[in-house]
C-alpha cells in the first residue's frame, strides 16, 4: 500500500470516529465555495473586561462568553494526539493580524515553490513562514488563528478557526482575556448543541501557494459583522 493512500485512509478513519463526539456536521458534497460561505453570528461585548474564552477539545468548539451570554460560538480544529492542544487556564498575551509561522512554510527559488520546514529548506532558497492570520497567543508558540477547519483533530497544537470567524474572535478578545481549555465544557450540552460545522476542509483543494506567499490569505474572509 502506498504511504499516501495509508495516510488518507487513516485520516478518514480518525474523522469517522471523531464525528461521533462532535456537533452536527454540514452534509453534502463539500466545495470551496460552500466552505467560504460558512459564517456564524457574533455580538460585541458590553464590558470587554468580562469576556472569557472556553475551548472544548472533544467537541472542537470555542465559546466566547460575557458572563452567561455567548458572544461567539465557533467550531474549530485542535491538535492531534501526537501534537495536543495544551489544557488548562491561560490568558491571551499577544495579538497580531499578520503572524507567520517560524518553523514551517514555503521555500522559493525563482518560480520554484516547495512547501517545507525551515530546517529542511534547500540551501540557497528563500523561506517564508505559513501565514497564521488573526493570531491570538495564549501560551508561547500556541495560538488561536485562521486555518482550515476539519471535523477531526489535525493541528500541531494550535486552535484553527474558520477564515470568516477568526477576525470576529480577534475583535472580541484582548490581551489579558482568560482562556480555559478542557476536554469538555458545560456549554457543550447547552448552547453548543446543534451547531452546524463548516464543510469538511480535508478533501478540499488548498489555496494556491501565491496566496500564502503574498498577503492574500490575511484578507481571505468576509467583512466581519456583529449583532
Amino acid at each position: 500500500m502506498k504511504i499516501t493512500h495509508l495516510l488518507t485512509t487513516t485520516a478518514a478513519l480518525v474523522a469517522a470516529m471523531f464525528l461521533n463526539s462532535c456537533s452536527n456536521v454540514s452534509t453534502g458534497r463539500p466545495s470551496v465555495a460552500a466552505y467560504q460561505a460558512y459564517d456564524r453570528p457574533a455580538t460585541l461585548p458590553s464590558n470587554p473586561a468580562a469576556v472569557r474564552v472556553k475551548v472544548s477539545l472533544r467537541h472542537q468548539m470555542v465559546y466566547v462568553m460575557e458572563g452567561s451570554r455567548p458572544l461567539l460560538i465557533a467550531p474549530c480544529t485542535v491538535g492531534t494526539a501526537a501534537h495536543p492542544t495544551p489544557q488548562g487556564h491561560f490568558r491571551i498575551f499577544n495579538k497580531t493580524q499578520f503572524k507567520r509561522a517560524n518553523s514551517h512554510g514555503y521555500a522559493t527559488n525563482g518560480k520554484q515553490v516547495v512547501q517545507t520546514t525551515l530546517a529542511k529548506k534547500p540551501r540557497g532558497w528563500s523561506f517564508k513562514g505559513t501565514p497564521m492570520p488573526y493570531w491570538c497567543e495564549f501560551k508561547p508558540n500556541y495560538g488561536i488563528h485562521t486555518g482550515w477547519v476539519k471535523p477531526f483533530p489535525s493541528s500541531h497544537g494550535c486552535i484553527r478557526m474558520h477564515e470568516n470567524l477568526s477576525p470576529k474572535f480577534f475583535r472580541l478578545v484582548r490581551q489579558g482575556t482568560p482562556v480555559n481549555i478542557a476536554a469538555t465544557q458545560p456549554e457543550d450540552a447547552t448552547i453548543g448543541r446543534g451547531i452546524v460545522r463548516p464543510p469538511n476542509a480535508h478533501p478540499l483543494p488548498d489555496y494556491p501557494a501565491s496566496m500564502y506567499l503574498g498577503q492574500g490569505y490575511f484578507s481571505r474572509h468576509k467583512t466581519p459583522s456583529y449583532q
